[in-house]
């Protein structure tokens, strides 16, 4: 039998889905129920990371852990945009006290081509406060509260929903890219075995799971030695390890 265009692509997204599962130690999900046979048209989805919330009647924003998220493939998906709901309490402008979640230009021009494990991803970066619009709030006390407040720094959480294939070498590693020296400070390159002195630009990457709050206590860049199969020696790649 012929299968639509509709269940080719719920069977992708449920491949999509399971393989983001593989590929991530604070992403899960469960398929409620359904009389029908094939591919699940609906999804909670589990986070396990912090979030941000304010308790009816409070002032103070909290942090909290853990998020679900109901997401519903109605019959005109993928042409149309998923039914999000937000179930657990969360405080962000673009999630509305109902858990209604604006997708900035993704909910008023949905794109067909956009897989559901990437929604997963941006709903994981709303949830973190890696992405909000302060400017068009679902939720204004929470747009306001952006603002103003200092008590604390965006992203909440650095790591990427798929963090296990984002891990470092060493415990608790930073992976670092590092420019190459030019050719006027070579003449100052350090012996060999010791770090190499350049500029780093580095993502963090928890290693141990879960973990929500880190503090760096000290650090240090080491050069170290990639080898071939055959024993030669290849490049130097700098690695930035916490003790």
């Amino acid at each position: 039998m012929r299968r639509s265009p509709r269940q080719r692509r719920l069977e992708s997204d449920w491949t999509a889905m399971q393989q983001l599962r593989a590929d991530s130690s604070l992403f899960d999900f469960r398929t409620p129920e359904t009389p029908f046979a094939g591919p699940p048209e609906s999804y909670l989805v589990q986070m396990r990371g912090p979030g941000l919330w304010q308790p009816e009647g409070a002032d103070r924003v909290l942090l909290r852990e853990g998020h679900e998220i109901l997401v519903r493939l109605g019959a005109a998906y993928p042409r149309m945009i998923p039914e999000l709901v937000w179930r657990t309490p969360i405080f962000h402008p673009n999630i509305s006290a109902h858990g209604a979640v604006c997708l900035g230009g993704y909910s008023t021009h949905w794109a067909p081509s956009l897989q559901l494990d990437e929604l997963c991803a941006m709903l994981w970066d709303i949830a973190r406060y890696a992405n909000f619009d302060a400017n068009s709030p679902y939720n204004r006390a929470a747009a306001h509260w952006v603002r103003t407040q200092t008590q604390f720094s965006f992203p909440i959480d650095p790591r990427p929903l798929r963090d296990r294939s984002m891990r470092g070498t060493g415990p608790r590693g930073l992976q670092a890219s590092v420019s190459s020296p030019g050719p006027s400070s070579s003449a100052n390159a350090p012996p060999s075995g010791l770090a190499d002195t350049a500029v780093v630009e580095a993502e963090l990457v928890f290693v141990d799971d879960p973990i929500v709050t880190a503090e760096i206590v000290a650090a240090e860049i080491v050069a170290a030695d990639t080898r071939a199969e055959d024993g030669r020696q290849g490049d130097r790649s700098p690695v930035l390890y916490i003790r």
